[in-house]
């Protein structure tokens, strides 16, 4: 088989998340078990960090493999989904997966897919594990798919966990409730293995305290260690101070990811390193600074409060659920208060997937900025005429278009030189921008 062929036939074949939602998913880890026990279990022959969380994880997980890399480590990072190429799943040091390997890794497991039947998230997951343990790497930073303890990922041992925040998000499968949210995503927590949490609610602290307490597990909070103020941004940057509270250091950092929603992730990846420090790992400052300052350009990393184009500014940014949508709508609001003299009007430009919870996430949104509905070629993908009418239950008007670039070329037009256009809703939708 080619390349080509071959990721028609993991398309084609495996039940996939992205297309048809939670059909695909597989609620226990049999078939993660059997497929690496079926390759000598690759997933034991590296260390790993394992991350869970309702928003915040593929950024946090990519700063942290920068700075591993960045300090001399041979780097391994697996998250999902890819926005533009399946092997943007698997890197190592910020390079893609190999065609050759996936091709060769196909043919290798065929017979073993056909007997375990998998998902195509239990088995690229298994590759990334295999192509990990082959290449030898020093760590691999490993992210969850959705939930904690069913997950497909959650047969590896970590020397540290993470789990970045909790919030509504994938409801049909991991509860209705926070606190039965937060219990799927603890379930990555594992005896003996310090874990860290980026933000917590009145709602999940207990929960992650007793799970930690049950596993005789070190639980650290990163916003009891870290503040962060004197915020700065500007189109490809974010400037800020953070101060470590038990010693009182006042630091400096700039990102290349410049959400304001990234100073949360910032204080999760600062205290994942000093954990990593104490685990024997060696991290210099200069290294750290740099692999923060560099995060998109060493691994690869994009769809985080993305500018695209400037005047008017395009931004490209993956919120697609509610508190995603409340971070974006924050920058907003941040942004349009910094600006002098006429403030800039807002394009929204959305799409998202149906079984997402449209209607709380249309609640949310402006009612004085201006639609562009559009959708993703997805089977999951809410049609732009049916998102239309439900944005016009709650006074959210705007002309449909199928294709988001269309979208985007005529938001583009319309608006002004210091307007705003954000393409969000859906990270599929995200992956069809084509960017010049």
């Amino acid at each position: 088989m080619t390349y080509q062929q071959t990721i028609d036939y993991l398309y084609a074949q495996l039940p996939m998340y992205s297309r048809i939602g939670a059909a695909a998913y597989k609620e226990d880890l049999h078939n993660s078990i059997a497929l690496c026990n079926g390759l000598d279990n690759p997933q034991t022959k590296f260390k790993s960090v394992h991350i869970a969380g309702t928003n915040g994880k593929g950024s946090t997980s990519h700063m942290l493999a920068a700075i591993l890399q960045q300090a001399g480590y041979k780097t391994g990072l697996y998250t999902s989904p890819h926005l533009k190429d399946f092997r943007e799943r698997i890197k190592i040091n910020g390079e893609m997966i190999a065609e050759d390997f996936v091709i060769n890794f196909v043919q290798r497991t065929q017979q073993l897919s056909q007997q375990i039947q998998p998902s195509f998230f239990e088995l690229t997951m298994t590759m990334a594990f295999d192509y990990f343990a082959q290449q030898q790497v020093d760590i691999a930073i490993i992210e969850t798919g959705l939930g904690g303890r069913l997950d497909s990922t959650n047969i590896i041992t970590p020397i540290l966990s993470i789990i970045t925040n909790i919030g509504y998000d994938h409801i049909n499968i991991l509860g209705d409730t926070l606190e039965k949210i937060a219990a799927e995503k603890a379930g990555i927590i594992k005896p003996g293995i310090p874990v860290v949490i980026g933000e917590y609610l009145a709602e999940t602290k207990a929960i992650f305290i007793n799970k930690a307490n049950e596993c005789n597990s070190a639980i650290y909070f990163a916003e009891e260690e870290y503040t962060v103020d004197d915020i700065v941004l500007s189109t490809q940057t974010l400037n800020c101070s953070v101060t470590d509270k038990k010693n009182k250091r006042k630091e400096n950092f700039t990102l290349d990811l410049n959400g304001i929603y990234q100073t949360k992730n910032l204080r999760t990846v600062l205290l994942a390193e000093g954990i990593l420090l104490q685990n024997g790992f060696v991290i210099s400052e200069a290294a750290e600074k740099f692999a923060l300052a560099n995060t998109k350009k060493l691994t690869g990393l994009y769809g985080r409060w993305d500018t695209i184009a400037e005047h008017p500014s395009v931004v490209l940014d993956v919120a697609h659920n509610e508190d995603g949508i409340k971070q974006v709508l924050q920058q907003v609001e941040w942004l349009i208060e910094k600006t002098e003299g006429t403030k800039p009007a807002v394009h929204f430009i959305i799409g998202m997937v149906k079984d997402k919870e449209v209607s709380t996430v249309l609640s949310l949104l402006p009612k004085d900025a201006s639609y562009y509905f559009t959708n993703a070629h997805i089977p999951r993908a809410l049609p732009a005429s049916e998102l239309k009418i439900k944005a016009a239950e709650y006074n959210l008007t705007g002309n449909c278009f199928d294709d988001v670039n269309e979208a985007v070329k005529v938001a583009r037009k319309s608006a002004h030189e210091k307007d705003l256009v954000i393409v969000c809703g859906s990270i599929f939708l995200a992956g069809e921008v084509i960017i010049n």
